[in-house]
């Protein structure tokens, strides 16, 4: 490599670049030939052209390798919360039609009356952790270590 300062023009011209000198295969130098015939066009500013795109999809192809397994994982989070967010609504869907369907019309509040929404209230949640299983399997265990019965 020589400074381009001292190529040609003597030391006291400074452009800033350096003078590369290497091979081409014989038809990349007829397809550069071509190219830099055109007016407006050079050698060089097509050869910094071409190895300035070449490094960028280089550096393109390296944040890809960066930052890929980062989006993998926030697109797995990103999953994760629709489902809970999926899963809140079925309940909230559930409540809602329980409530219009099976607990309209109550009787006054008493003891009695307290006792049966507590036992449906318990009823409910099974509910809730049976549609919520993946195996759809019978209410918890904790509802009948309990003892409280199902309505």
């Amino acid at each position: 490599m020589v400074p381009a300062d001292t190529a040609s023009h003597g030391p006291s011209m400074k452009t800033f670049k350096t003078r590369h000198q290497f091979y081409l295969p014989d038809e990349l130098s007829e397809a550069l030939d071509q190219l830099a015939a055109k007016p407006g066009n050079s050698k060089t500013a097509i050869l910094t052209d071409a190895l300035r795109a070449w490094i960028d999809r280089k550096a393109v192809n390296e944040l890809d390798e960066r930052f890929a397994p980062r989006l993998d994982r926030q697109q797995r989070l990103l999953h994760r919360l629709e489902t809970v967010s999926s899963r809140q609504a079925a309940v909230l869907e559930l409540f809602v039609r329980h409530q219009l369907t099976l607990v309209a019309h109550n009787p006054p509040f008493d003891e009695a009356t307290r006792t049966l929404g507590l036992r449906r209230f318990n009823a409910f949640m099974d509910l809730v952790l049976r549609n919520m299983s993946p195996t759809r399997e019978s209410p918890s265990p904790e509802a009948g270590e309990r003892g409280e019965e199902r309505v």
